[in-house]
């Protein structure tokens, strides 16, 4: 069978490996975004050393709809279309052209959190069990048939690096599982609760601005979601903007009298901020772009 598979992340490369690997299919090309639209995936996987590997054109799409790129999809004559680590809606033209046999990929327990950001969201959201998603693409959103579903927890320290990292896991087994089943037709689906869904909505690098009044947990939570691959959770002293890559709640505010936002603590690993419940929050990793760590009692921006 000859697939063609579309994407701009570490999705993608899984799925383009699991796809050559697999007897019986062949990956004929690779549809990703060209080099000067790579920072609309903040997490953007260069595709050209996976495509020259498995001998798969690859085609730079900055527009899956798009009439060119449609007379490219008829030329291929894919038997399956993979959209795996793309952020377009594939619309009814493109459905169309693919002979309306095109599998998504989701980082969620579908129906639960359709849409966008949804790693991140995971975390935020406490959620305790999560799932990877292989489905049909309809013209819905994330709403299509479900073909496979990978189910795993969620650890209590979960970051947004080892959560996108186990979601990778569970696309390779998917995959290695739904290829040969699906060159067989053997391919029971299941219909999507409508009552059960819910949908995340998108987040931007801004989202990751740090409101110190908040609970220091919820704070701590927020550094885990936002943090690498995507842009980070971050705050300031003046112009100097601060990115928090790791940081954990501690007490270490119980004799101290500090507002906010206000620095109450320097040693070897970073400092501590009192935050807006009177506990802290110890940062051990950041990037500053003037002075490795805020004074001692500075305060630091990011309030709403």
């Amino acid at each position: 069978m000859r697939a063609l598979l579309i994407g701009a992340v570490e999705g993608t490369r899984v799925a383009a490996q699991a796809i050559a690997d697999t007897p019986g299919w062949t990956l004929a090309a690779i549809g990703t975004l060209p080099p000067d639209l790579a920072s609309r995936h903040s997490d953007f996987v260069d595709l050209a050393p996976v495509a020259a590997q498995g001998g798969a054109e690859l085609i730079p799409v900055a527009a899956c709809n798009a009439p060119d790129f449609l007379d490219q999809v008829r030329a291929i004559a894919p038997d399956i279309v993979f959209v795996i680590g793309w952020s377009q809606i594939c619309g009814p033209d493109f459905r169309a052209a693919a002979g309306g046999r095109v599998v998504g990929y989701h980082p969620a327990p579908l129906p639960r959190l359709r849409g966008r950001a949804v790693i991140p969201w995971t975390i935020l959201l406490d959620e305790k069990i999560t799932a990877s998603s292989l489905f049909w693409i309809d013209e819905g959103v994330d709403s299509g048939p479900l073909l496979a579903q990978h189910y795993f927890h969620v650890a209590p320290d979960e970051t947004a690096a080892t959560l996108y990292a186990k979601h990778m896991a569970a696309l390779d087994a998917m995959l290695r599982d739904l290829l040969p089943r699906l060159l067989q037709g053997d391919v029971p689906v299941k219909v999507q609760d409508e009552k059960l869904a819910t949908y995340a909505t998108r987040r931007r690098p801004d989202d990751g601005r740090i409101d110190w009044r908040q609970p220091a947990e919820a704070i701590e939570r927020l550094v885990r979601a936002v943090g690498r691959p995507y842009p980070g959770a971050f705050t300031g002293v003046g112009e100097d903007r601060i990115t928090i890559w790791s940081a954990r709640a501690c007490a270490c505010a119980d004799r101290q009298h500090a507002s906010p936002g206000q620095v109450i603590m320097r040693d070897e690993q970073g400092f501590a901020v009192c935050c807006g419940d009177g506990r802290a929050l110890h940062v051990t990793e950041f990037d500053s772009a003037r002075e490795r760590k805020p004074a001692l009692h500075s305060m630091l921006g990011g309030q709403a």
